[in-house]
């Protein structure tokens, strides 16, 4: 696995084998910064964002991001091995200093960030296709009100799931690449 694009391009990512992890796969990743960078459909440029990867696994999204100029990623994964190994490819890359690494589960992390004033520009989330509970996640998120007025959701799902955002996210666009399907979208006023 390779970073794409951005100042560490060509640098290569260390990453899990095991059952429980699913890494985002280069190509899906690729086209996600494709979109994020060429549309037109909204309003958020990687660079200087601060970004939120929730179930980061091995943080390829969010490494991706600070290749290409983030101002700082938060990285929340509960799987120990994964966030371990996110720690090490972010020594490895020399980049530690942009992120902050959450060994958590979500709602936890959720729970103190309400007391906090920090905003966030994108989410990104890649949660188990199995799960559904990334719902509740994203409703603490509205209601925490996290997320600066310009701001992108993009959500790494199963291609067969039929999620229901009614009053929660406005979708933008979905995008199709073989077993993944990726939402962009936004908090619902």
């Amino acid at each position: 696995m390779r970073i794409i694009s951005g100042k560490l391009k060509g640098k290569s990512i260390k990453f899990v084998k095991n059952l429980r992890t699913r890494p985002l796969k280069d190509i899906v990743r690729e086209n996600i910064f494709n979109i994020l960078n060429h549309s037109n459909s909204f309003d958020v440029d990687i660079k200087n964002s601060n970004i939120l990867d929730l179930y980061s696994g091995i943080g390829s999204f969010g490494i991706e991001c600070i290749s290409r100029g983030a101002r700082k990623v938060t990285f929340i994964e509960k799987d120990k091995s994964s966030s371990n190994i996110l720690r090490e490819n972010l020594n490895r890359l020399s980049i530690k200093e942009k992120a902050l690494v959450i060994s958590d589960r979500i709602e936890n992390f959720l729970k103190r960030e309400i007391m906090i004033e920090k905003k966030f520009d994108l989410f990104f989330l890649d949660p188990p296709f199995a799960e559904n509970n990334f719902l509740n996640v994203l409703k603490t998120i509205k209601k925490c009100e996290i997320y600066k007025s310009k701001h992108l959701i993009v959500l790494h799902r199963e291609r067969k799931t039929n999620d229901n955002f009614d009053n929660l996210i406005n979708v933008i666009n979905y995008k199709i690449y073989g077993r993944s399907k990726i939402i962009f979208g936004f908090f619902a006023k």
